[in-house]
């Protein structure tokens, strides 16, 4: 006799998820087998509820740290010493024999075994926005729709409805927001990670508040819902029920690093950036989805190796240390952190030392999630401008992305108009990092 396991487990595409394909032959054998077994067969909907319900379960979580502007690959981790385009940086072996990175990422270099750099990374959009959006949705910007943002999708995927923290939280700055997918799955946007957020406290007594709510909605619907503003009106009452389940939330303190010893704070660093991967560790463990932090400052024009020497003494603490601390807490295997900003700099160096965009070869980190650490895909040219060995596009980034969290990244999701479009637009995950 089937179970409904194991009748899921046949409506599973390569991976590792509900996909169109397996719909047929899964609800054919829910008819049959559950039947069988006096039982109710089992719909679309129900399998899609039982997937939904098994990746919820899982508690998968992402980490993404953005850093804004396109960090350089020659001064991250594709170093070229002794070259023409190498400049003036020197490298640190890790942890991993034969892996070498630049120096001032030493820390990292340390926590390399769990770590996979993907040094073959190639795109064509050399324009800051253009770049930012699509390696935050796998699409390219156009004029008549909005995409979704990674974070979004694994908000709207894998958070539980009933959760009452936001499950896409953005530290540091505003990121690509949920596009087409409402109100519901926007970031909840964190300026100051130095202070809780002053705007979701509750003022009030808590009766109090919640006849406001009342009252609020009471207005919307006898005026502005009645006049033909349903839409607006219902992603305003989704972002108010989303603030009120925050703001009356025990789990608000997570967000106040005053909690946390002193020592684990320093070892992240005491930068806006080091304590938003703390921030980060305390929202995942609290049950949130996804974690965006931002770090800004690596479009180096000019001064490149001075300028990255900065910021990585800021990065390179708070990414090694949120390694270390999701690992010692048994929360690194259902973790995906992923390093990386739009696009790398050019290999030759121009007249203010700096390097310009460079979209064709960049690099990538990522660690946790299933990933297998202590190894690096693909390789760029000696002297850093064309891809040598395993090129990996944007599409296949993201389908990675999805198969470490278990997102199906064949879904379409429907606009508002109906459209169907994928959470990924082609591409394969890479098959070496879950080797």
């Amino acid at each position: 006799m089937r179970t409904e396991s194991s009748i899921v487990q046949v409506a599973m595409n390569r991976h590792g998820v509900v996909g169109r394909r397996g719909f047929l032959k899964s609800l054919g054998l829910g008819a049959a087998g559950l039947a069988a077994g006096g039982l109710a067969p089992l719909g679309l909907t129900d399998l899609l509820t039982l997937r939904a319900d098994e990746l919820r379960k899982r508690q998968s979580a992402c980490i993404l740290l953005w850093m804004s502007g396109g960090p350089s690959q020659m001064e991250t981790f594709d170093p070229k010493p002794g070259t023409a385009n190498g400049g003036e940086t020197k490298v640190v072996e890790t942890a991993v024999p034969g892996i070498s990175i630049a120096e001032g990422w030493e820390k990292t270099a340390g926590v390399m075994k769990d770590v996979a750099l993907i040094r073959s990374m190639t795109n064509k959009e050399g324009n800051h926005q253009r770049a930012d959006y699509q390696l935050h949705t796998g699409y390219v910007p156009t004029a008549t729709l909005k995409h979704p943002g990674l974070g979004s999708i694994a908000a709207c995927e894998l958070g539980d409805s009933g959760f009452d923290l936001p499950h896409m939280v953005a530290i540091g700055g505003p990121t690509v927001g949920a596009g087409f997918l409402g109100a519901e799955y926007e970031p909840f946007i964190v300026p100051n990670v130095q202070r809780p957020p002053d705007n979701a406290q509750a003022r009030v007594p808590v009766e109090r508040f919640q006849r406001r709510l009342g009252l609020l909605n009471q207005l919307e619907k006898a005026g502005f819902e009645q006049a033909g503003g349903a839409d607006r009106v219902r992603d305003h009452r989704a972002l108010y029920k989303q603030t009120s389940k925050m703001v009356l939330s025990p789990r608000m303190k997570a967000f106040d690093l005053d909690q946390e010893d002193s020592a684990i704070r320093d070892a992240y660093g005491r930068t806006p950036f080091g304590q938003g991967c703390l921030l980060a560790r305390r929202l995942v463990e609290s049950g949130v989805t996804f974690v965006e932090v931002r770090c800004g400052g690596w479009d180096t024009h000019n001064q490149n190796n001075e300028r990255v020497g900065k910021l990585a003494g800021q990065v390179d603490p708070g990414f090694a240390t949120l390694i270390n601390d999701l690992k010692g807490r048994g929360m690194l295997d259902r973790t995906l952190i992923v390093w990386m900003g739009e696009f790398g700099r050019t290999p030759k160096i121009n007249a203010t030392a700096g390097r310009d965009h460079f979209p064709r070869v960049f690099n990538v980190a990522l660690a946790g999630g299933g990933v297998k650490g202590g190894q690096v895909v693909g390789a760029s040219s000696a002297d850093g401008t064309e891809v040598q060995d395993r090129p990996v596009t944007v599409p296949d980034l993201m389908a990675s992305i999805c198969k470490s969290l278990g997102v199906d990244a064949e879904k379409e999701n429907q606009t508002a108009i109906g459209r169907p479009i994928r959470i990924v637009d082609g591409g394969k995950p890479v098959a070496e990092l879950f080797a």
